[in-house]
């Protein structure tokens, strides 16, 4: 379910604010309004009006991080800083202001309530994401962790069983061991375990396969394969390779 707030419904605000309360206040109506449409199970109606809540609020405050830095001289920073993958990565700022705590609050909810109207529209991807960013405001905001938890699920991948996993793990900690989620989050993190395996090995599999294709598709021109070439235990912890005809 979305996460409801006691407010009156009225019709989005036409103008635009600039004080912080009346930005709040804004964005409080909005967010009510979703949930009116929410109960209803207008999902689409609902999101639309969460996300209008979103855009009246200030944006995030986020900070450059150095991602993969390193000692350079002059000729390799010009050549650097060509490189579209060579620099800038961020991570959001902790607000640091009693009005930036607010607006991070409200986002919060607003992100983890389009999560809730996704997950209704079975988007699970899009869930985690609007999950995903209602943690970036609030990293311990439980009803965001358990469903972006339960999408990965869905999404049924190794890279999103494994970030469920992580996600329950994060729960679990947050959690009173007295909670009664605490069993059933123990209870789905078991059951995570065969499956992350499997996926694992599945996806594995899969791209041991293209490549195989791939050293086949070269090997050919050639008149060999990739079945010419055998690995095996050379007693020395490792693997010797052998050519065949």
């Amino acid at each position: 379910m979305a996460d409801f707030a006691s407010a009156s419904n009225s019709s989005s605000p036409a103008i635009s604010f600039s004080q912080p309360e009346s930005l709040l206040s804004a964005a409080e109506e909005l967010k009510a309004e979703g949930n009116d449409h929410f109960r209803a199970g207008r999902w689409e109606e609902a999101l639309v009006a969460y996300r209008a809540g979103v855009g009246r609020l200030p944006p995030r405050k986020v900070k450059p991080i150095a991602r993969g830095s390193r000692d350079l001289d002059a000729e390799d920073e010009a050549e650097e800083e060509d490189r579209d993958d060579a620099k800038v990565e961020e991570e959001p700022e902790i607000p640091s202001t009693p009005e930036e705590i607010e607006y991070a609050k409200v986002r919060a909810v607003l992100h983890a309530n389009m999560g809730a109207c996704y997950v209704k529209l079975d988007d699970h991807k899009q869930a985690v994401e609007a999950c995903t960013q209602a943690l970036l405001d609030d990293p311990n905001y439980i009803k965001a962790l358990q469903r972006r938890a339960a999408s990965n699920e869905k999404i049924n991948t190794w890279s999103s069983l494994t970030a469920a996993q992580e996600d329950y793990t994060t729960l679990l900690k947050l959690l009173p061991p007295s909670s009664p989620q605490t069993t059933e989050i123990e209870r789905s993190q078991r059951l995570l375990t065969p499956r992350v395996e499997a996926a694992q090995k599945e996806e594995t599999g899969e791209m041991l396969g293209k490549l195989k294709n791939l050293g086949d598709s070269i090997l050919g021109n050639f008149g060999l394969s990739t079945d010419n070439f055998k690995f095996e235990p050379n007693g020395q912890s490792g693997y010797s390779m052998n050519f065949t005809r």
